[in-house]
């Protein structure tokens, strides 16, 4: 490995990067990463691509090729095995940014939990752990966007691609042994899916922590507030908390039914943002809301009834699964994701089928996938100091 790391290829033109394609085209495996800067920025920045095939070790410098499109045709070439670790970051740029989706992949964090590692897992550990190698720690926080490259940066970013193969090459046999290789798989397939890496541009409205305690009125200035932060990050390429930090919203709710005089007045909200902003946000506090708007806003979960025998017997089923993954070593966090989770807790009739079909629903059985979806019909009771556990019959 030591022999890869001095005689990496790094490019730095179109033309390299043609070249690197087309002796490479032909390969079994390709392992890769990315080094990126999303910091103070709408648009997160790809400082470099290290990849890694029986061909050597290679890095291309996105900043210095002005075409790094022909990478793409390996991500999509589905006669080419892509290994990463935690790709799905990578994979999610590649999307964002070019409309690629990768072909043919696996991922040795996801991989990891379905042989006895909790989920997620760091790379740095697994390697320690699979290959009896220890890596240095090195340039974690370095700033990938300073150019010239130094050598040292290079050097350290290479590790995270060098050992992916063999790594994958040691998990694949305990997977093996386990029964368990369709069942990566099948959950590393939606890495290459479109819906793995769309995002409701609405999600930051319909989770806000305080839209249920507002009238109509306010909710929909919540959404047209947030709507506006976004598009203005995305336009000035700056990060929301740039153009208008969020601790100032909760000010600008109670204080908008005012109008811009009210704005003005407030000494608690800076003058600059008033004049800025002032004006804009009182004529969007001031429109009716729209068909959409109040369509959208019909979405926004319901408050929790509290039932405390239904909490219990959720977290009872949880904790069952728990166990299931422990006694057959599987990390619980794969089997159960926690927005699931999270919704199972916040809606008693909410079941989501992903649990029932595929690897999750044959792992956990129909009789717990069956609980699951009815718990809310589950009787639990002690008989004669046992413990009884049994669905109603619907009356």
């Amino acid at each position: 490995m030591n022999t890869e790391i001095e005689n990496f290829q790094l490019i730095e033109s179109s033309e390299q990067l043609k070249k690197f394609v087309s002796e490479n085209k032909s390969v079994d495996w390709m392992s890769f990463d990315t080094e990126f800067v999303g910091e103070r920025r709408f648009h997160t920045t790809i400082c470099l691509i290290q990849a890694a095939t029986s061909k050597g070790s290679f890095i291309v410098d996105p900043l210095a090729v002005e075409d790094i499109s022909p990478f793409f045709e390996l991500l999509e070439n589905r006669d080419i095995v892509k290994i990463t670790h935690a790709g799905d970051n990578d994979y999610r740029l590649f999307y964002q940014q070019y409309n690629v989706l990768p072909r043919n992949v696996v991922d040795t964090q996801i991989t990891a939990a379905f042989v006895g590692y909790k989920y997620p897992v760091s790379f740095r550990k697994l390697v320690e752990s699979e290959l009896n190698i220890t890596l240095n720690k090195g340039f974690t926080v370095a700033d990938w966007e300073t150019r010239p490259l130094q050598k040292k940066h290079l050097k350290y970013a290479l590790y995270d691609v060098l050992y992916l193969h063999d790594l994958w090459k040691f998990l694949f046999k305990k997977l093996d042994k386990l029964g368990r290789v369709d069942w990566v798989l099948e959950e590393c397939a939606q890495l290459e899916t479109a819906d793995f890496y769309e995002i409701d541009p609405d999600r930051e409205t319909l989770e806000s922590p305080i839209i249920k305690g507002l009238h109509l009125k306010e909710q929909v200035f919540l959404l047209r507030f947030y709507r506006w932060r976004r598009e203005e990050a995305k336009r000035l390429n700056l990060s929301k908390e740039m153009v208008l930090q969020g601790k100032m919203l909760n000010m600008i709710l109670r204080t908008i039914p005012g109008g811009f005089e009210a704005l003005s007045h407030n000494r608690r909200i800076p003058e600059n943002i008033t004049k800025k902003y002032g004006q804009l946000f009182d004529q969007m506090f001031d429109l009716p809301p729209t068909t959409e708007e109040k369509r959208l806003l019909q979405n926004i979960p319901a408050d929790k009834t509290e039932n405390p025998r239904q909490d219990i017997l959720t977290e009872m089923l949880d904790l069952i699964i728990k166990f299931k993954c422990l006694d057959h070593q599987i990390a619980h966090e794969i089997v159960m994701p926690r927005g699931i989770l999270k919704r199972m807790k916040t809606d008693c009739d909410y079941f989501d089928p992903l649990l029932e079909n595929g690897w999750r629903g044959e792992f956990l059985g129909k009789e717990l996938t069956n609980w699951l979806h009815n718990r809310t019909k589950i009787d639990l009771n002690f008989q004669d100091e046992a413990l009884v556990i049994k669905l109603l019959n619907d009356e």
